[in-house]
């Protein structure tokens, strides 16, 4: 990546990742006319269940990578839609009442979800997490209610990296008999995930945050489980929870994106635990800098810190040659402090000052020193000129 006349490093791939040149060279063969390119429910022709057989496949390969069976796979253009998806197609098909839980510093694809069912009649309990930014059990357990229909929680939240306990929180969901959905956008590929163990009924993720091509995800639908109501209708796919023309290319890019992930879990996930922590060594040092998730809760590539004494609109315009965002990518054109980090207590201008950075499959040592020279120089830039204004005030 190119800024200016140097190169820009990349910390940001909580928002989304390169493709791995090893998943975009097998989507090829899917896309040319030489390769497998027929529509996979043309099923009539040897070309069409040659598209079709590929589909079964990489359904199978995602599914192991899972631990699941092929079956209770679905596959949708992303993450936003499988919780659309199951937010919205479980609530409305309840038969136990219009109460959601949910929490106040979930995803926008949640919260929004919720907002929609708020209008027809549900009511939602917005849990705000402890302190640490995690929902315990016992939030959760004194939140629900008899006509609960759903609980609806991130497995590793979009902006901080902190990660619950889902475990936890899905026994005390299945001992209530309700239903229980997991955004699982941040975690899946990064985080080990067997859902055939897991007390969870849906799940969502998304290929472009493991490797894999934008415009593709998956919704798991635990067996037996139901009803969901379909939200987008058409041709009958994906049992008829999703209608639309599967794009092979996509699926098997996705697939073969998460396989790769799982394979390379717990190496890649010591590598980059090792460097966020001495990006935060780093950073520590310039004093007045506040971590936003504890390190044993946190994904391995994720740290959001908030700057005192600085600008954070500022401090992102001081760092042209570091792509790091300042919130989750979904509120980028939004110039308001981060709502996650107002809900768990920073002040406006602690939460306006802070910044995510994400580290990755191709993040270097040599990256973090250079991101951390280049945020130290800023933000003592930014500093001195505050207080010499501030000077200049008095």
């Amino acid at each position: 990546m190119n800024a200016g006349s140097g190169e820009m490093i990349y910390l940001d791939y909580a928002a989304t990742t390169p493709v791995d040149p090893r998943v975009a060279e097998v989507m090829m063969t899917f896309l040319t006319p030489a390769g497998v390119f027929a529509n996979p429910a043309s099923t009539g022709h040897a070309a069409g269940r040659e598209a079709a057989e590929a589909v079964a496949q990489a359904r199978a390969e995602a599914a192991a990578a899972l631990h699941t069976r092929p079956e209770n796979l679905v596959f949708t253009s992303g993450a936003t839609e499988s919780d659309n998806l199951a937010i919205k197609g479980i609530a409305r098909a309840s038969r136990r009442g219009k109460h959601i839980v949910t929490d106040k510093t979930s995803h926008k694809a949640v919260i929004d979800a919720c907002k929609a069912l708020e209008k027809e009649g549900f009511e939602v309990s917005w849990l705000v997490p402890e302190a640490e930014g995690r929902i315990t059990p016992e939030q959760l357990r004194t939140a629900l209610r008899e006509d609960t229909a759903l609980v609806a929680l991130l497995h590793a939240n979009n902006e901080t990296g902190v990660v619950n306990d889902i475990a936890e929180l899905g026994a005390v969901c299945r001992e209530a008999g309700v239903p229980f959905h997991v955004d699982a956008a941040q975690s899946a590929g990064k985080l080990p995930l067997n859902l055939d163990e897991l007390p969870i009924d849906t799940l969502a993720a998304s290929g472009h945050k493991f490797y894999g091509p934008k415009g593709i995800g998956i919704l798991y639908v635990r067996p037996g489980f139901g009803p969901v109501e379909a939200q987008q209708h058409g041709g009958g796919h994906e049992r008829g929870l999703r209608s639309g023309t599967l794009p092979t290319h996509q699926i098997v890019g996705l697939s073969r994106a998460l396989a790769l992930a799982v394979e390379d879990q717990l190496a890649e996930a010591e590598r980059l635990v090792g460097l966020r922590e001495q990006l935060w060594q780093g950073l520590a040092t310039l004093g007045g800098v506040h971590r936003n998730a504890p390190a044993e809760h946190s994904l391995p590539g994720v740290l959001n810190v908030s700057f005192e004494g600085v600008d954070g609109e500022s401090l992102q315009f001081a760092l042209p040659a570091l792509a790091v965002s300042a919130g989750s990518a979904c509120n980028s054109a939004s110039r308001e402090p981060s709502f996650v980090l107002r809900a768990l207590g920073r002040s406006d201008r602690l939460a306006g000052a802070s910044l995510r950075f994400s580290l990755g499959r191709w993040t270097s040592e040599q990256d973090v020193e250079r991101a951390v020279e280049l945020v130290t120089e800023a933000v003592s830039k930014l500093r001195a000129v505050a207080g010499a204004l501030l000077a200049q005030g008095d």
